[in-house]
């Protein structure tokens, strides 16, 4: 461009500039009093949405003992910019003051700008006000944080770029292509990381669903352990055997996942046989036997006990009763403790145990059974037969 060029562009926006103040001084003094009346609602309204403002802000320093769902609203009246109020007045003032055309241009430009970005932000502060509610303050420090994080990000982005869009939309510009060209570049990027995508929404279930959080016990397929660290796209469990294991989001979603930490009480099944010679009327004394060591505990309950069936070389009782505790230390203990009492008790009732027996018989030729040991002769038979003898 050469400078005879640049001059003339200088001069034709020095121009519009001049008159536009040309504009705005004669409408400020042809219409004063209009100014004036628009001007006080206008001050008006901006007073009222500084004091929405304010009481955001309160409610953010006094928020102890208030609902979640309140601190949600007063961040986000707390986020209120002073720029949106005195645009909001400022255009309040020009529809009711017969602005020139050039002014009510300018203050409706920077009015779309403010309220668009006001908007976006407003909507953020509730989108992620309701994610942090959904995921409590225990998570806070946790990588389920982390992962909330990039979800803050990723919703910024997108209310940004959506007001950006109306911003452009409202300025006369056509936004039909950039609309499109984004379509279709979202759309490449989740073909292209789907399996990624999968694992964030699973993550975002896990957010609002909460069927494990961290350090709850759970057990899916094969393995049993503790939830250790909720990412965004795996999760990290400390096995029982002190493995870590490490599946992917969407895969654990996808199975049966048992979580032991809101268990009102742990069923407990224990299976015992005794020998068959056992006197008929102290078998039927066993499931009282059992059930007063059961009922002696302060957190157990007991379901039932009896005989299940005849075993090859016992008879079979089964035995089930509730600890109420959530913690398997205590269930474990508790049950050692009552093992120990019944197998005391047993003792003192000279109730045997049975144990894995078996009896082979050898049978001749001829089908007669093969004693394992020789033939006794008795004393008589082999006495001598002398009457004398016998005397001596």
């Amino acid at each position: 461009m050469t400078q005879q060029n640049q001059a003339g562009v200088a001069e034709k926006f020095s121009g519009k500039i001049a008159h536009l103040f040309d504009e705005a001084g004669r409408w400020l003094t042809g219409n004063s009093v209009d100014i004036l009346i628009a001007t006080a609602i206008g001050v008006a309204i901006g007073l009222v949405l500084l004091a929405i403002r304010g009481l955001g802000c309160k409610w953010l320093k006094t928020g102890e003992g208030s609902t979640k769902w309140r601190i949600i609203f007063a961040r986000t009246l707390a986020r209120t910019s002073i720029f949106f109020i005195i645009m909001a007045s400022a255009m309040l003032v020009a529809e009711n003051a017969e602005t020139p055309p050039a002014v009510f241009r300018v203050i409706s430009i920077l009015f779309v700008v403010a309220a668009a970005f006001q908007a976006a932000i407003w909507v953020r502060e509730l989108i992620l006000g309701y994610i942090e509610h959904r995921v409590g303050p225990d998570e806070a420090h946790s990588t389920l944080g982390s992962a909330v994080g990039i979800i803050r990000l990723l919703v910024t982005v997108a209310l940004f770029a959506i007001a950006i869009i109306l911003i452009f939309d409202n300025l006369g510009v056509n936004v039909t292509g950039l609309v499109a060209g984004l379509g279709i570049g979202g759309i490449a990027i989740g073909l292209a990381a789907q399996g990624i995508f999968s694992d964030l929404f699973a993550a975002l279930s896990i957010i609002f669903d909460k069927p494990f959080r961290r350090g709850d016990g759970i057990r899916f397929e094969n393995t049993t352990g503790t939830v250790e660290q909720i990412g965004l796209k795996t999760t990290r469990i400390r096995s029982l055997d002190g493995q870590e294991v490490i599946v992917s989001n969407a895969k654990l979603l996808d199975m049966q996942v048992h979580n032991f930490t809101n268990l009102e009480h742990r069923r407990i099944v224990l299976t015992f046989g005794l020998v068959y010679r056992t006197d008929l009327d102290l078998l039927a004394r066993v499931p009282s036997l059992v059930r007063d060591i059961v009922d002696s505990h302060d957190r157990t309950t007991m379901v039932r006990c009896g005989m299940i069936g005849f075993g090859p070389s016992s008879l079979d009782f089964e035995l089930l009763f509730d600890v109420h505790s959530a913690d398997f230390e205590d269930v474990f203990a508790t049950r050692a403790a009552i093992c120990l009492e019944i197998l005391k008790a047993f003792r003192d009732n000279k109730v045997e145990f049975a144990y894995p027996t078996q009896t082979t018989f050898t049978a001749a030729p001829d089908g007669n059974l093969v004693m394992p040991y020789a033939p006794v002769k008795t004393a008589v038979a082999d006495a001598p037969s002398d009457p004398d003898i016998v005397q001596r």
